[in-house]
């Protein structure tokens, strides 16, 4: 190649600062999420004390109940995005971020195959290997193995050496595919319809594709930092007249530097207006996010059934709670109503599921009265939106039997399930909300029972709601009633939920 052959084409440079930008969103916003539970396991009962890696100083008590929500920490904006208590906002940014830099590497890998330029990417020769090695070795005698310099390059057309090709290479076409694998088989949806996919990951299922999704972004930065060393390496202005200019001037010109300075700063100031504009107007960041979002998700993963069936062999031994039961000893849980104390001091003798809004059937029904409806068992892996699972055996009456017996109008549209508990940090009625075609999904149950025993108090007692597609803070502990309504936007902040209200989490809960 000729000189002028030898430069980067504007798509190149431009997907080279693009997945710059993505990335660093990816990251922070991950760092958002991994702040919820800052443990990583190899076993999906992510039992207390098993983690092979912690980011918290953090000790439960062993003398008292904890719950999840305890072992949250907060972390610096300047770190994570949005810092503090972000994971809802954390997720949106994480989920905004993963497809615009899917969509710039496809473009990329697309445009890369139909233009010359794959030639410098993919190896063509066995050669590249021990090249590489040569390569390696002169960089760990502090040499400087040069791209046209046969001792280190198989193929001296190429504008970098062997090692960089094949790094650039297995970035692309390996850890960029093994992140997105593992990032989508974190979610409860595509999880709970095809279970291959957990068990794919061995013993540790979703909590092994977790750990090696952070593994994933911690070789990604490694690659950032390596890569940021090679560029004043091989020279500073040199290496940036690729990036920006395109040119392979081996002086380069402080032109490229100076716009590259410039790219990297207009990066970091995104960054910093992205931060900003998250924390500064929360409700408002949520109605943008979940508006470019939300319908990706609802399109993708909305309609998914689960069809899980773990032996009970699986069952796990220690199973978490998130959020404290609606009694006395928990006053920011139970808020000024001592109806479900009076209940359980009666053992839930006087308890009834009340079922209204738009249905021709309103029903009140008491315990006696659901276990008399058909029955379902069913063992499934339960999805904490902090990120722990843990298996369990649920049993009780499929929803689809109640609205059955409740008939919905033909205008309505979601259940809205309503708890005797409290959002625990605003002390507002808990409550949440699914489409009327989610109640119907077959796993989609009212559990009175946990692994063969009467529902637990920690666990939602009398009844809660089960749907395995979807993420733990939907399914309603400590059941008050169902309301069939035609509008979601009716109730509360008109979000979906309490949490999607006050702490901008996402009503799908798919992933």
């Amino acid at each position: 190649m000729k000189g002028a052959e030898l430069g980067f084409p504007l798509w190149l440079r431009l997907a080279h600062w693009f997945n710059v930008l993505f990335l660093f969103l990816l990251v922070r916003s991950g760092l958002a999420i991994l702040a919820a539970h800052p443990k990583l396991y190899w076993n999906v009962d992510a039992r207390p004390g098993s983690e092979w890696l912690r980011f918290t100083r953090k000790e439960m008590p062993s003398d008292r109940m904890w719950c999840s929500t305890d072992e949250e920490v907060e972390w610096s904006s300047w770190l994570s995005l949005p810092g503090g208590e972000g994971l809802g906002l954390g997720r949106y940014w994480h989920f905004l971020s993963a497809p615009l830099w899917m969509a710039c590497g496809l473009t990329y890998v697309v445009l890369l195959f139909i233009s010359p330029e794959w030639r410098r990417l993919v190896p063509t020769s066995w050669e590249v290997i021990p090249d590489a090695w040569r390569s390696f070795v002169a960089y760990a005698r502090l040499e400087s193995p040069g791209p046209h310099d046969p001792r280190y390059n198989y193929d001296t057309r190429l504008p970098f050496n062997a090692l960089q090709q094949l790094t650039y290479f297995g970035l692309i076409f390996a850890l960029a595919p093994f992140q997105i694998l593992t990032g989508l088989s974190q979610s409860p949806s595509l999880l709970g319809r095809f279970p291959v996919i957990e068990r794919a990951y061995g013993p540790g299922g979703r909590q092994t594709a977790r750990s090696l999704h952070f593994l994933g972004m911690a070789l990604f930065l490694g690659f950032v930092l390596i890569h940021l060393v090679m560029v004043f390496w091989h020279g500073f202005a040199a290496e940036m007249d690729k990036m920006v200019l395109g040119r392979t001037d081996p002086d380069g010109s402080w032109l490229g530097a100076g716009l590259g300075l410039g790219i990297i700063l207009a990066i970091v100031l995104f960054h910093v207006a992205a931060g900003a504009f998250t924390g500064s107007n929360r409700p408002l960041a949520h109605a943008v996010l979940s508006g470019l979002v939300d319908p990706i998700r609802e399109t993708l993963l909305h309609r998914l059934g689960s069809v899980q069936d773990y032996d009970e062999s699986k069952i796990s031994p220690f199973f978490r709670l998130n959020g404290y039961p609606p009694i006395s000893a928990y006053p920011q849980a139970r808020g000024d109503d001592d109806t479900y104390e009076k209940l359980l001091a009666s053992a839930f003798a006087d308890y009834r599921l009340e079922v209204s809004g738009l249905v021709e059937n309103p029903l009140s029904l008491g315990l006696d009265e659901l276990r008399a409806l058909p029955r379902q068992d069913q063992t499934t892996l339960h999805h904490c939106i902090q990120g722990w699972t843990s298996i369990g055996r649920w049993s009780g009456v499929p929803i689809r039997e109640i609205l059955d017996r409740c008939r919905p109008t033909p205008g309505a549209k979601y259940l809205a399930f309503r708890s005797f508990g409290m959002h625990e940090p605003t002390g507002l009625p808990y409550y949440e909300c699914v489409s009327l075609d989610i109640g119907r999904h077959p796993q989609a149950i009212l559990a009175y029972e946990l692994n063969g025993q009467t529902l637990p108090i920690q666990h939602g007692a009398p009844l809660r709601v089960r749907l395995e597609t979807k993420l733990g803070f939907k399914m309603v502990k400590y059941l008050r009633s169902i309301e069939v309504v035609d509008d979601i936007g009716k109730l509360g902040k008109g979000r979906g939920g309490v949490r999607e209200d006050e702490q901008q989490f996402d009503m799908g809960a798919e992933i």
